[in-house]
């Protein structure tokens, strides 16, 4: 599923993540990661690409990023199963991991609590929405990011 709106809108205070801070973007849409991966570098992020589960969990204890933002149907192994994984590893389990699910149940936002998800959002997505909600966690427009659990 492609996002929806205005990509070409210019993005507000666009110097407010420019510490360089990493957000790990696990997504095996194309265009999607294209639209991400701009948007957020766009306003300062660094951003490390995966496609499955997989890369995903390996990429996550090599690189050991400020953020995760995760779908949940992906490859190989879903994301439900690899935000566990990443919650049980003492390395990545501070990690705050937002959910990017494009098809959305009921029941999965009390799920991804469960499973260890820090938030959740549904596709489409707008990309200011993924940028304010990176934001959120990991500061940036003077807002203060949550704590991490340890």
């Amino acid at each position: 599923m492609l996002l929806t709106g205005d990509v070409t809108a210019p993005l507000p205070n666009t110097n407010a993540g420019s510490t360089g801070q990493r957000v790990l973007l696990v997504e095996d849409n194309e265009d999607n990661r294209v639209i991400y991966t701009t948007v957020l570098q766009h306003v300062g992020f660094r951003v490390i690409e995966a496609q499955n589960g997989v890369e995903a969990i390996e990429l996550a204890r090599r690189e050991l990023p400020d953020l995760i933002l995760m779908d949940i149907s992906i490859p190989e192994m879903d994301g439900w199963e690899a935000t566990r994984i990443l919650r049980e590893d003492p390395t990545t389990r501070s990690i705050p991991i937002s959910a990017l699910p494009a098809h959305a149940l009921s029941d999965d936002r009390e799920r991804a609590a469960k499973v260890g998800f820090s938030s959740y959002l549904t596709k489409p997505v707008e990309p200011r929405t993924v940028v304010a909600e990176v934001r959120r966690w990991l500061g940036g427009d003077g807002a203060a990011a949550p704590p991490r659990s340890a």
